[in-house]
């Protein structure tokens, strides 16, 4: 694993179905606070809808790539550091590896030596096939070269900062993930699912998958200042 220079641009990857303006104030933290080049991966809500194919994970792992190059060229170790979140998390896996996909072949590791990952499904029994995919052809830390870091969400269901409908659904959500409705998670996403194997790990308490899941949410300004520290030691 390659020395990862706190001073270099960061390339975020948002995730299903979410708008990119719910990243900005992680993209506004990370540029007021720590001074770095940021940029947030552009993604509708029918590119989003198209990840169900490969041709849909294609469009968006291109823009990440050109994010990425136009970056590295401003970066003083001449390297990126990626950010995921949920299903972008996963596809980011895939951006750094250097076998191909759908036509291309990204090998991200030799741009980017960090991968940060926020309450992304990375093992799961019941996956979609594309997420399965990534799981069984680049299981755990694949690029060995990468820093990877992976930030798992602990929320209590039955606390003031879960919402209503993180108490209805998350049950079945870890169900569907791990196979028990009872284990520890984001109100989407178990623990265990968010942890990637040989991953650096990071547990943020009383923090939800999104704004949806609850008041306070791996980007919301304290919870990002708890992941970037633990992902930066």
């Amino acid at each position: 694993m390659s020395v990862v220079d706190p001073r270099q641009p960061v390339v975020i990857l948002g995730g299903f179905l979410i708008s990119d303006t719910a990243y900005q104030p992680m993209a506004d933290w990370l540029m007021n606070e720590q001074g770095l080049a940021v940029a947030i991966t552009p993604a509708s809500r029918l590119d989003w809808l198209l990840t169900s194919w490969s041709l849909g994970w294609r469009r968006l792992l291109d823009r990440v790539d050109g994010l990425v190059k136009e970056l590295q060229s401003r970066s003083p170790s001449g390297k990126v550091t990626l950010v995921g979140h949920s299903s972008g998390g996963v596809m980011l896996r895939l951006y750094l590896s250097h076998e191909p996909f759908a036509g291309r072949v990204y090998a991200g590791a030799e741009r980017c030596n960090r991968l940060i990952t926020l309450g992304s499904p990375h093992q799961a029994e019941r996956a979609t096939p594309l997420r399965a995919m990534v799981d069984r052809r680049f299981p755990g830390c694949h690029a060995p070269e990468v820093d990877y870091v992976a930030v798992a969400g602990e929320l209590d269901l039955n606390g003031p900062l879960a919402s209503a409908f993180s108490r209805r659904s998350a049950r079945g959500s870890y169900r569907s993930i791990s196979g028990d409705p009872q284990v520890r998670g984001d109100g989407l996403v178990p623990v265990q699912s968010a942890l990637l194997l040989n991953a650096r790990p990071v547990l943020l308490e009383a923090t939800a998958h999104g704004g949806l899941f609850g008041s306070s949410w791996y980007g919301s300004p304290d919870r990002i200042t708890s992941w970037w520290s633990a992902a930066c030691r």
